[in-house]
Formats: structure tokens, C-alpha cells, sequence
């Protein structure tokens, strides 16, 4: 009997003490609730790569040491912090920066780059002010649109999930410079106390549901 008691009874006890802790430790939430609030939102800008300036929005972290006619060669490291505007041209207003890397991934020789990219949208302007996306994806850049998966992100983009599609404006695959159009199609959850001001006064690129224009 003391054998009986002095096994279980700590074992009954750990058991009870463990549900506790699990019983206090999440809460579950009802489904329902979170879909009621999903909405799809579209939101276009513009993707610029500065590299001809005194002051380029990306570097090339430790180029390999490889002969190679490419302008980025197999395994080349690029971390980027660069400006997203309304509009194609640098001088309209920005309304976020793209913060991140991406790593040449491919032995092809020439412009037919293939890059793996991961980085973070952080917006500054109107109802996504403060809020980020979370892209991670294989970028074809000779394709003439390239997609590339939402994977996260916060703020009014909690639970984010999605794609982008970027499409090239303006290239030169020699020097670098770049500009890129980005199409975002975004689902996520409505903001409790949502602002209606949108990234400029006069343009909205935010838009209703957009299922049937995909």
C-alpha cells in the first residue's frame, strides 16, 4: 500500500498541476468570429532599386569570388531598403520602404536572373500606417510578372496571407537601377476602428473585394 500510494499519488498530483497550467495557458477562440472580419484588399505601388546614387537604397554583401558574366553572380547577397512610391516615378510621394535580402540562386550565366527573396512591406501612409507584409519567394526577374507568396504580417495585416505580383516598369540590367510595379492581394482581418484615409488624398489603391478581377 505505501508503495501504491507513494508512485501515484505524485503522479495524480503532476497531473493535476499540469492541467492548470494548460487550462491558463491559451485560450481558444471562435473561428467564426475571425472569418466574419476577413477581407481581401488590393494595394499597388511602386518598387524602386537604386543603385547609380550617392546613396543606394541596396549593397552586395561579400560578391563571390567566381568569373562570371552575370550581373549577379551565383550565391551574391543583396540587402535592400528601398523606397515604394504611388506612382512609377521616384519624386511622387512614398508610402512605404521594402526592407530585406535576396540571394542569386541560379549557375545561369547572363540577365536571366533568378533570385530567392525575403523582405518586409512597411508602410507609413494612411489606414496601414505602421503596418508590414512579410514576402518570401522565388523571383524570376526576366519573367514579365513574377508572383511571390505573402507569408505573414502585422499590425492591420495580422494573420495576413496572399501573393504579389510584380511586374517590371523600367530596367537596366547592366547598372541596376530598377523600378518595379507591385499588385498585392492581401487577406486579412478588418481593424477594430478602421481609418478611411487612404495612402493620398486623391488616389485610393485600396479597393473593395477583388475576387472576380484576379
Amino acid at each position: 500500500m505505501a508503495n501504491f500510494e507513494t508512485f501515484f499519488i505524485p503522479l495524480i498530483l503532476t497531473f493535476l498541476f499540469s492541467s492548470l497550467v494548460t487550462a491558463n495557458y491559451y485560450q481558444n477562440i471562435s473561428p467564426p468570429y475571425l472569418l466574419s472580419r476577413e477581407k481581401l484588399t488590393h494595394i499597388r505601388f511602386y518598387f524602386h532599386e537604386i543603385i547609380t546614387s550617392p546613396n543606394p537604397s541596396l549593397i552586395i554583401i561579400d560578391p563571390p569570388k567566381v568569373m562570371s558574366n552575370s550581373p549577379l553572380p551565383f550565391g551574391s547577397l543583396v540587402v535592400l531598403e528601398n523606397p515604394l512610391t504611388i506612382g512609377p516615378e521616384l519624386d511622387t510621394k512614398q508610402v512605404g520602404k521594402a526592407q530585406g535580402f535576396y540571394l542569386s540562386a541560379t549557375k545561369r550565366e547572363g540577365v536571366e536572373l533568378e533570385i530567392v527573396m525575403g523582405m518586409t512591406l512597411a508602410f507609413m501612409e494612411g489606414e496601414f500606417n505602421s503596418s508590414t507584409l512579410s514576402v518570401l519567394g522565388r523571383n524570376t526577374i526576366i519573367s514579365e510578372v513574377r508572383e511571390m507568396p505573402i507569408i505573414g504580417g502585422t499590425g492591420v495585416f495580422r494573420f495576413a496571407r496572399g501573393f504579389v505580383q510584380a511586374r517590371s516598369v523600367q530596367v537596366d540590367y547592366i547598372k541596376g537601377d530598377a523600378t518595379v510595379e507591385y499588385n498585392v492581394y492581401v487577406f486579412h482581418y478588418s481593424s477594430s476602428s478602421p481609418s478611411k484615409e487612404g495612402f493620398n488624398e486623391k488616389v485610393q489603391f485600396m479597393t473593395d473585394p477583388i475576387l472576380n478581377k484576379i
